[in-house]
């Protein structure tokens, strides 16, 4: 088992376990927060591949990912289509209602949505659901509401350590995992 599962309150591993659906803040998340602009005006964002990974396996054991942010850009939308994210909502200023849509959608109870977010736009989406997380880089506000605090800042792993979270919870790491423990005689 990973340390930081370890730690893991078991009233967090009871909020994880019920999880249908994450949804997650995209700067400061699933980004360090930081724009590149380049001479051209384009912005730039670099995220990172432990989460994509993460994502991936999430949604291979059944549980929905979304992603929810107030920016427009089509780097997330090529992003969320290379993980196969197929709810995706950009230059959303009302998160919380983006988080009702999509329970409506799936039709689940507030206990199985998960929001991720850093800043002071995802506390209404936190919120809604069982399971509210933030980044050790969110704001204080955002980190005093949240369930959980990941160890892992935004953009350096903190949403693989989330996925990674909710597949322990669930007893479905060790499953999700063992295709990359495969040897070859």
């Amino acid at each position: 088992m990973n340390n930081y599962l370890a730690k893991v309150p078991p009233t967090v591993l009871a909020r994880a376990s019920r999880i249908q659906l994450l949804s997650l803040d995209v700067d400061g998340v699933l980004t360090d927060g930081s724009l590149l602009l380049s001479a051209q005006g384009e912005t730039l964002k670099a995220f990172n591949t432990l989460d994509g990974l993460g994502i991936k396996l999430l949604r291979q054991a059944g549980i929905e990912v979304a992603l929810i942010t107030g920016r427009k850009s089509p780097i997330v939308a090529d992003r969320a289509r290379a993980l196969g994210i197929e709810h995706v909502y950009q230059h959303c200023e009302d998160k919380w209602r983006a988080v009702g849509e999509l329970q409506g959608i799936f039709k689940l109870e507030s206990a199985a949505m998960a929001h991720m977010g850093d800043d002071l736009p995802d506390l209404g989406a936190m919120a809604v659901g069982g399971f509210a997380i933030t980044v050790p880089n969110g704001h204080p506000l955002v980190i005093e509401q949240a369930h959980y605090c990941t160890e892992r800042s935004g953009g350096r792993g903190a949403v693989r350590e989330v996925c990674d979270l909710i597949l322990h919870a669930k007893g479905q790491l060790s499953s999700a995992i063992k295709v990359f423990h495969q040897t070859h005689d």
